[in-house]
C-alpha cells in the first residue's frame, strides 16, 4: 500500500492521543497500587464492557477475520468473532465470582486455595505466555504502522512498542480501560463506516454475491463442531486468561461484572460482520488486484474504493486492535510479577505504595523492551505463542475457575488439576499440531482434562471426609 497523506495524519493523531492519555491519567489518578494495577476497583459498565471487547478484538478479529473470509471460510469466518461473543455468556455467571475474590491476579486466588506453589506455578505459567504474547502484538502493531503508512518495519516496530510503553507504564489499568475505551469505539465505527463504501465500489452486494461461490455465502460452512469447538476454546481462555480476569476484578461491584460480560457480548458481536463483509468484497474483485491476498485483502479494496479520511480511520481501527492486546498482555505480566512473585520475596516488607508502583512501571518497560527486540530480531515465535497460551489456560483452568463455584473442592483436587491440565494439553498440542484434532483444541482439551481430575479427585477425598480448601473469597472490608 502506498503512503497516504490523510490516513498517516490519522494514524499519528491516534497515536499522540494514546499517550496524552497516559500523562493525564498518571497526574491526576494514580495514588497508589491498586489505582494503577485494577483502576482502584470503580469502573463502570461501559468502561469494563467496552475494555474486554478491545481486550478480545485483535488483529486477527479485523486483518485475520477478512483474510479467512477471503480464503476457505467465506460468511462462516464470522463465526471466529461471533464464538467469542456466545463464550462470553456463560462468562457472565463466573463475573460476579471473580469480582468478589477482591484479588488482583489469578494466582493469587490460587494461591489462596490451593497452595502458595501452586500460586507460584500458575503465575509461572501466565508471565510465560504473556510475555510471548505481548511481543508478537508488538510486532503486529508495528507492521500494521508499517503496511499502513510507508514507514520502514524497524522503526514502525520501535514507534508502536515506544508507545504502548508510555501510556501503559504511565497510566496503568486506568489509561489501559480509557485508550481501550477509544480502541474500540475506533474499531467499530471504522469498519462499520468503510463497509458500506466497499460494498458500493465492488458494485453493490447483488453484484458481490452473484460472483462468489454459493458455498462462501454458507454462514455453517465451517461445520458446528468447529463452531462449538471454538466456544469452548474461547471460554476456557476467557476464565483463567489474566488480561480479562482483571478487567471483572476493575469494576465497580459485581453487578458491574457480570453486565459487563453480556454487553460485551453484544458490542463484539455488532463487528463481527464487517471484516467479514469486506473480506467478501475482495474475494469479489479479486480480479482487478494482481497482487492481493488474504493479509491485504481489507486494506486493499478498502483503500481502493473509500475515501482517504475513511481508510485512515479503518488504520487507526486495525492498530487500535493490535495495541489494545498489546498493553492489556504487557499490564497484566506486569502486575503478576510484581503481586505474585516479587511480593513473596523477603525485599517486599521494604515496598511502600509508592515503591511497588514503581516497580511494576520498571516491570512494563522492561519485558516492552525485551518484546521489541525480539520483534526488531524477527524471531518466530508464532508457535511458541499457541504452546504457551494453551498452557496457561489449560493448567489453572479448573483450579481458578471451578475453585470459584465449588466451595467443597479440596486441595488436592487444585494441585492435581493443574498437573493434569498441564500434562494434557502438551500432550494434545503436539499430537495435533497446535489445531483441531477430532474436533477439539488443545486448550479445550487440556482444560477438560483438567476438570474431570478436579470432580475425580474432589470426590474421592469428600468419601474420605477430607476437610474443604480455604475459600477464595475475603471478607468485603479488605475492599
Amino acid at each position: 500500500m502506498e503512503l497516504q497523506v490523510i490516513p498517516l495524519i490519522i494514524v499519528i493523531g491516534y497515536l499522540l492521543g494514546m499517550l496524552i492519555i497516559g500523562f493525564i491519567v498518571s497526574k491526576v489518578s494514580i495514588k497508589d497500587s491498586k489505582d494503577y494495577m485494577l483502576a482502584g476497583r470503580r469502573m463502570g459498565l461501559f468502561m469494563v464492557a467496552f475494555s474486554l471487547s478491545a481486550n478480545n478484538i485483535g488483529g486477527g478479529s479485523t486483518t485475520g477475520l477478512a483474510a479467512k473470509a477471503f480464503g476457505d471460510w467465506g460468511l462462516s469466518a464470522s463465526w471466529y468473532v461471533l464464538a467469542a461473543s456466545l463464550a462470553m455468556i456463560p462468562l457472565s455467571y463466573f463475573a460476579p465470582k471473580i469480582r468478589k475474590t477482591l484479588a488482583i491476579t489469578i494466582p493469587e486466588v490460587v494461591e489462596r486455595r490451593f497452595g502458595k506453589s501452586m500460586g507460584s506455578v500458575t503465575a509461572v505459567l501466565n508471565i510465560l505466555a504473556l510475555f510471548f504474547l505481548t511481543s508478537s502484538q508488538i510486532a503486529a502493531s508495528g507492521s500494521v504502522v508499517s503496511t499502513l503508512t510507508g514507514i520502514p518495519l524497524n522503526v514502525s516496530l520501535i514507534i508502536a512498542g515506544l508507545v504502548v510503553i508510555i501510556y501503559t507504564t504511565m497510566g496503568g489499568m486506568i489509561a489501559d480501560q480509557i485508550s481501550d475505551l477509544v480502541q474500540f469505539i475506533i474499531i467499530l465505527v471504522g469498519l462499520g463506516i468503510a463497509t458500506p463504501f466497499v460494498i458500493n465500489g465492488c458494485g453493490g452486494w447483488e453484484n458481490i454475491s452473484a460472483k462468489l461461490p454459493p458455498v462462501q455465502l454458507d454462514f455453517f460452512k465451517i461445520g458446528w463442531i468447529t463452531i462449538i469447538g471454538y466456544v469452548f476454546n474461547y471460554f476456557c481462555t476467557f476464565l483463567s486468561g489474566p488480561e480479562m480476569v482483571s478487567r471483572f476484578e476493575s469494576a465497580k461491584d459485581e453487578k458491574t461484572a457480570r453486565n459487563a460480560a453480556l454487553l460485551s457480548a453484544v458490542l463484539m458481536a455488532a463487528m463481527a460482520m464487517f471484516p467479514t463483509i469486506i473480506g467478501l468484497c475482495a474475494l469479489a474483485v479479486k480480479d482487478k488486484f494482481p497482487d492481493i491476498a488474504g493479509s491485504t485483502a481489507m486494506m486493499k479494496v478498502t483503500s481502493a474504493y473509500a475515501p482517504g479520511v475513511i481508510t485512515g480511520f479503518l488504520a487507526a481501527a486495525i492498530i487500535s486492535a493490535t495495541m489494545s492486546s498489546a498493553d492489556s498482555n504487557l499490564l497484566a505480566m506486569s502486575t503478576m510479577f510484581i503481586n505474585d512473585l516479587w511480593m513473596k520475596t523477603k525485599h517486599a516488607v521494604e515496598l511502600t505504595e509508592k515503591k511497588i508502583i514503581f516497580l511494576t512501571r520498571l516491570s512494563n518497560v522492561i519485558f516492552a523492551v525485551v518484546a521489541m527486540l525480539i520483534s526488531l530480531f524477527k524471531i518466530d515465535i508464532i508457535t511458541m505463542n499457541t504452546f504457551a497460551f494453551a498452557i496457561r489456560c489449560a493448567g489453572p483452568f479448573a483450579a481458578y475457575g471451578l475453585g470459584l463455584v465449588v466451595p467443597r473442592a479440596t486441595k488436592n483436587s487444585g494441585i492435581i488439576s493443574i498437573i493434569i491440565g498441564t500434562i494434557a494439553v502438551v500432550y494434545w498440542q503436539i499430537l495435533s499440531g497446535g489445531g483441531f484434532y477430532l474436533g477439539v483444541l488443545p486448550v479445550v482439551f487440556g482444560s477438560a482434562c483438567g476438570a474431570a481430575s478436579f470432580f475425580i479427585v474432589n470426590w474421592i477425598e469428600w468419601k474420605r471426609g477430607i476437610a474443604p480448601a480455604p475459600s477464595p473469597y475475603i471478607d468485603k472490608s479488605a475492599d
